[in-house]
């Protein structure tokens, strides 16, 4: 099977995307410690409905009254 390149999700340089590249899909060691530190450090968050508690907290706006005919 043939090694093909793809783009390193850290620096966007080629990196081999195989057997031979032990720190794939990352290009070297480098990018791959730097995008595990970017985890470590929370710099990457996937967004969560608010909870319970937090929907508490917030304030909503009250409507107006309808007008009454």
């Amino acid at each position: 099977m043939r090694d093909r390149t793809v783009i390193c999700p850290a620096c966007k340089g080629p990196a081999l995307y195989g057997d031979s590249n032990p720190w794939r899909p990352f290009c070297c060691g480098r990018c791959r410690n730097a995008d595990l530190g970017a985890w470590a450090n929370e710099d990457y968050r996937v967004a969560a409905p608010p909870s319970a508690d937090e929907l508490d907290d917030i304030e909503l706006p009250v409507p107006p009254s309808a007008p009454r005919h």
